[in-house]
């Protein structure tokens, strides 16, 4: 049905650029071994696409209000398929790295206005079934991003990974002429851009800092000076926020105390959930031997049980406090990557994951839905456009710095589990980097110390992951307040009332996830 183009062209390209967060890394050990990169090569790959995406959501959505959301949209698409052509034919990891990050700002330009187009384009009914579909398509974006990379990659080499986005392109930008009406708020004022530079300076150096770390340690000079520098512009970047007439992100939202809880709850989700699962497929791939599809098939089960769980959660979870929903969530998460690092030792094959993936992926079905309805009612309705852009900023800030600090958890693991034969840390960063097969090739002693390095490894990882969902599930119950808090509270809110008036509204009945 014509009617339904709109949503089509949108979906198209919110699961295209939501896929290309996960379908890498299936496919890291194969360019570890083609451009003969070296551990943090792999990690910028990942944090590269992940910063830029979360530095420039909020920036990407004021220039679409001023300009029009729709030349955005087409712009960020032309932008991410350039950028997807370049990928694919990059010759070395500088290269690569550098064309993951101009993916990430095609990318920002399309997800910062996939909500407004819709809105736009539809109302009433309508409009409820498109963000339906709209959120079902996001959760099949990560579901199927380890089993499409993985076929890609041992069927037709890794850089099909990036130019299979080339015909999704092509057919997102003919839909979107054909169907989607340009759409600006007459409102909207000029771009912050040196906020939008400040916060951009600070996530990177805050990032490089984290991978530095499992070269120079966490007192080196360069860790501590690039910490010192992210330090320095995220304080620069409060002060142009507060003096800023037009701020990219408005500060004053973080006055409540439930909109402070949801997006250190986003963070810590996407880092305890889904940072790991880079260390887990260089295991799979390199110690266990597995293919990129069977490595991919091992990730399903955490994607398959979030989705399941994210599809019901509105009628299971109806009239639930998000505070609780969030918070319980985030504890499956935890316990999930508990599970797994109880059950992770020395010659244990794929099955000891996956219990720990299947706890996982349902807090992350859970917990998901939820986020966006919270961080929607935690503040007033002329602000709900900002806070989603900031909820998706803090959840790829999340993965971008969760994959920066476990990969420095993750080579001290290896490290310490090659103590005792006798290798050095030359030799976990061969591992670290997916090139064990001459490792492997040197005989069964051989084998056994490769197995011990890579249980210490994961077991590290999953115990921080494990850490960093309990410590959101903390923060969720102690800061997102009830309805009855609130209430408590606030008395005066029935003359004035403020937008953290709590966040016990069923998720079913408030702004889609």
């Amino acid at each position: 049905m014509r009617k339904w183009l709109p949503l089509t062209a949108v979906c198209l390209g919110a699961f295209m650029l939501l896929i290309d967060v996960t379908i890498v890394m299936v496919a890291l050990p194969d360019m570890a071994a083609d451009m003969n990169t070296g551990f943090s090569g792999l990690q910028w790959v990942i944090d590269g696409y992940a910063l830029a995406l979360a530095a420039l959501l909020l920036g990407a959505g004021s220039l679409a209000d001023r300009i029009g959301r729709r030349r955005v949209y087409l712009g960020g698409l032309g932008l991410f398929a350039a950028a997807s052509l370049a990928c694919g034919l990059a010759t070395g990891p500088a290269e690569l790295i550098a064309f993951r990050a101009v993916q990430g700002v095609g990318g920002a330009a399309m997800f910062a206005t996939t909500m407004a187009l819709l809105s736009s384009a539809y109302q009433g009914r309508d409009r409820g079934v498109a963000f339906g579909v709209w959120g079902a398509v996001n959760g099949a974006a990560a579901a199927a991003g380890p089993i499409i990379g993985g076929l890609l990659t041992e069927h037709f080499g890794w850089r099909w990974i990036f130019f299979i986005n080339l015909p999704v392109c092509a057919v997102a930008v003919y839909v979107t002429l054909r169907s989607v009406a340009e759409s600006r708020d007459p409102r909207a004022k000029g771009l912050d851009l040196p906020g939008m530079a400040a916060f951009t300076a600070g996530a990177a150096a805050v990032t490089y800092a984290l991978i530095r770390v499992g070269e120079d340690g966490w007192t080196g000079s360069a860790t501590l000076g690039l910490l010192g520098l992210g330090a320095a512009a995220f304080a620069a970047f409060v002060v142009v926020e507060l003096r800023s007439s037009r701020p990219m992100l408005d500060l004053s939202l973080f006055r409540s105390r439930t909109f402070v809880g949801v997006m250190a709850a986003a963070l810590l989700l996407s880092g305890a959930a889904f940072s790991y699962l880079m260390y887990v497929s260089l295991w799979l791939q390199t110690a266990e031997g597995m293919g990129p599809v069977s490595a991919g098939l091992v990730l399903v089960p955490l994607s398959v049980s979030s989705f399941a769980v994210s599809a019901v959660a509105g009628r299971l979870l109806h009239g639930a406090p998000a505070r609780l929903t969030i918070g319980g969530g985030l504890l499956l998460i935890g316990s999930g990557a508990l599970l797994q690092a109880w059950m992770t030792d020395a010659g244990d094959g794929w099955p000891a994951l996956v219990p720990g993936l299947v706890v996982t992926g349902l807090g992350v079905g859970a917990a998901t839905p939820a986020l966006a309805a919270a961080a929607m009612g935690a503040v007033a309705p002329t602000r709900a456009g900002m806070a989603g852009g900031a909820l998706n900023t803090a959840r790829q800030l999340g993965m971008a710095l969760g994959v920066a600090v476990l990969g420095a958890v993750f080579q001290a693991g290896l490290t310490d589990g090659l103590s005792g034969s006798g290798q050095g840390h030359g030799t976990a960063e061969a591992l670290a980097a997916g090139r064990a097969g001459e490792l492997l090739a040197a005989g069964p002693a051989a084998r056994v110390w490769v197995e011990e390095a890579f249980a210490s490894g994961l077991r590290g990882t999953f115990l921080v992951s494990g850490l960093m969902g309990l410590a959101g599930a903390l923060v969720v119950l102690v800061l997102v307040r009830t309805k009855a808090q609130a209430s408590a509270q606030a008395p005066a809110q029935a003359a004035a009332p403020e937008p953290d008036a709590g966040v016990d509204a069923p998720v079913s009945e408030r702004a889609p996830a």
